[in-house]
C-alpha cells in the first residue's frame, strides 16, 4: 500500500476545510516556473492562494513560520503568472493554512487554522 506524506495528508485536510468553509476550489498544487501554490481557492469576494503547512502538535515551530520571505516572493510570483492566465474580478489574497497532527498518529488534524490574508 503507497504512504501518503505528512504534507499531501495535510493539503487534503486543508482543502475539505476550505470547501466546508464555503470556498470553490480551483486548483491544487499549480506549477510553474517560479514555484508552486498548494491550493487557489474562491468566494464571493478573493481568490486566494493558500500556502499550507503541515506539522507535528511537538515541532519546535509554528508551521507558519516556515513561509519565509523568499517563499512569500516564489507565491506571489507565481500567482502573478496564475491572474495573467486566469483573469479574474476577485480580490487575491495569500492565506497560509497550518494543519496540526499528533505526532503518534499517520493521518489526522489535531487542529486546522486558517491565517487569511497571511502576508
Amino acid at each position: 500500500m503507497a504512504r501518503i506524506s505528512k504534507g499531501a495528508a495535510g493539503e487534503v485536510l486543508a482543502a475539505r476545510f476550505l470547501r466546508e468553509a464555503g470556498y470553490t476550489l480551483l486548483c491544487a498544487n499549480y506549477r510553474c516556473r517560479f514555484g508552486e501554490i498548494d491550493i487557489i481557492a474562491t468566494d464571493d469576494e478573493y481568490i486566494a492562494f493558500v500556502e499550507v503547512k503541515t506539522r507535528a502538535q511537538d515541532a519546535r515551530y509554528a508551521p507558519r513560520e516556515a513561509v519565509t520571505a523568499q517563499k512569500q516572493e516564489r507565491i506571489r510570483k507565481t500567482a502573478l503568472l496564475f491572474l495573467q492566465e486566469h483573469p479574474t474580478d476577485l480580490q487575491p489574497r495569500f492565506d497560509v493554512i497550518e494543519v496540526i497532527t499528533d505526532p503518534h498518529k499517520a493521518v489526522g488534524a489535531l487542529r486546522v487554522e486558517h491565517l487569511p490574508n497571511a502576508f
